[in-house]
């Protein structure tokens, strides 16, 4: 047994003296690139008018994110792109209805001029 250990031993040393944990990037995880929630385009948020029905909405934009129970006048649309695990871009876009009719936008993409 002792004629096995040693020489494991020795290499053990000698590889260990020879590299640092900074050289082993390459055993990181890999992470992937992940895109969350809706894209919302300028050109898009542009074809919003007040007035204009859920549906319309819908039609332009697409399916919000979240729409809540409590909040039913108000659509949220957020988007999130991490790259490599960290993320890179975050965006918030909020439709607020009046009576089902579109009463105003916020958030980071800017609508056309009333």
């Amino acid at each position: 047994m002792r004629g096995i250990f040693a020489p494991v031993v020795l290499a053990a040393l000698l590889a260990s003296g020879c590299t640092t944990w900074s050289s082993l990037n390459f055993l990181t995880p890999y992470k992937i690139d992940i895109q969350q929630g809706n894209v919302v385009k300028q050109e898009d948020v542009s074809k919003l008018k007040p007035g204009m029905t859920r549906t319309e909405v819908k039609t332009i934009l697409g399916t919000p994110l979240l729409s809540d129970t409590f909040h039913k006048d108000r659509w949220d649309y957020i988007f999130r792109f991490r790259k490599g695990g960290t993320i890179t871009e975050e965006r918030q876009f909020t439709v607020v209805f009046d009576d089902d009719k579109l009463k105003r936008v916020e958030g980071d993409v800017v609508a056309a001029a009333q």
